[in-house]
């Protein structure tokens, strides 16, 4: 028998796989590649971030009395429970004082890398607080909050700030209303446009109700120092201006300006305020001069690292009136040296931190 010759059967042609199509980026779309070139040249600048517009003119704050001086007697005792994370508790007392009755204060912190908590009650029953959570090294989200005895004087204020690489963004509302929206709305920017100047601006809507509302802003400038030593600040809203100068005259002294000008119909009015500071090893001095003919001076004198003594003092020439002020601070800790990092612990040896 003859044995059949197989025939060759053609296979079905493989058709190859589909192409997949193209994604389209960013950049082949104009306003993404304009975006792409913008955000690469901004980058180049290597722009340094402002800070923020609540900070604008901290230097200069730093260094005047308006947050310091008092009159009358004044006493701080605070006790710390806990160092990692911070727990403190604090008690103030004032009494004496020409423009304020006597007060007690209780207060207490608690604060770790990411969370700042601050309460405090005083003897009439109002009770104050703030809460800061910091969700990441550019994200921050605060409250501040108080309830008082006095009508009108209790308030709710949330607020959160976004550091940029180049820039700061803040958005704050001051006793919102979720029912008909009232209440204070606030958004600041500022943009470093130098390596050297910052500009940015700050709006403030005031919304009392329905067809109640006002908007008012401000704008800012902010000129820093190559070598950081002085700074510059401009503030214009409306008719009221303000601009401070500080400068770093050492490492012990700095000094500084500050001029405000309101130039609104019906109204003008100046004031002009010089101040100065010096840093000592155990010591911190401040002086001040307005143009209201104000002379104003506060030591504060630590003969350990936990006491420290406290003089205020406040002459007005041209209304011949004076103030005074002495108080202490004394700091108490239940942690041992150990604890508090103050002492190493016995057995080890004490290594020398290295210099940067």
């Amino acid at each position: 028998m003859s044995v059949p010759t197989p025939v060759a059967v053609d296979a079905p042609p493989v058709s190859p796989p589909p192409v997949p199509a193209p994604v389209a980026s960013s950049s082949s779309w104009p306003f993404g590649s304009l975006y792409n070139r913008f955000a690469a040249w901004r980058k180049s600048l290597d722009l340094p971030n402002p800070g923020t517009v609540e900070n604008l003119s901290k230097e200069s704050k730093q260094t005047l009395l308006n947050n310091f001086a008092f009159d009358g007697a004044r006493a701080d005792l605070s006790k710390s429970l806990s160092m990692n994370p911070m727990f403190q508790v604090t008690h103030s007392f004032h009494l004496g004082s020409q423009t304020a009755p006597p007060s007690y204060h209780f207060g207490a912190v608690f604060a770790n890398d990411k969370l700042f908590m601050h309460g405090n009650v005083d003897n009439d029953g109002n009770v104050s607080g703030r809460f800061n959570q910091g969700w990441s090294a550019n994200n921050v989200s605060k409250a501040q909050a108080q309830l008082s005895t006095q009508p009108g004087q209790s308030f709710l204020q949330i607020e959160h700030d976004y550091q940029g690489s180049d820039y700061s963004l803040n958005a704050k509302a001051v006793n919102p209303s979720p029912a008909d929206f009232s209440g204070i709305y606030m958004g600041s920017y500022l943009q470093s446009v130098t390596k050297n100047l910052a500009l940015g601006v700050e709006t403030v809507v005031q919304h009392q109700g329905p067809g109640l509302s006002d908007v008012a802003a401000a704008y800012l400038a902010k000129y820093t120092s190559s070598d950081r030593n002085w700074i510059a600040t401009a503030q214009l809203q409306g008719p009221v201006m303000q601009a401070t100068y500080w400068q770093k005259l050492s490492e012990k002294v700095d000094v500084t300006a500050d001029l405000q000008v309101v130039a609104a119909p019906g109204r003008r009015d100046a004031l002009a305020t010089l101040g100065a500071r010096y840093e000592l090893r155990m010591a911190s001095f401040r002086a001040q001069l307005d143009s209201t003919g104000k002379v104003s001076a506060y030591l504060e004198q630590r003969f350990a690292p936990t006491f420290a003594f406290l003089v205020s003092g406040e002459i007005d020439h041209f209304k011949n009136a004076a103030k005074v002020g002495v108080g202490v601070m004394i700091d108490s800790s239940s942690l041992t040296p150990e604890e508090m990092g103050m002492v190493p612990p016995p057995g080890v040896p004490t290594v020398p931190m290295p210099q940067p």
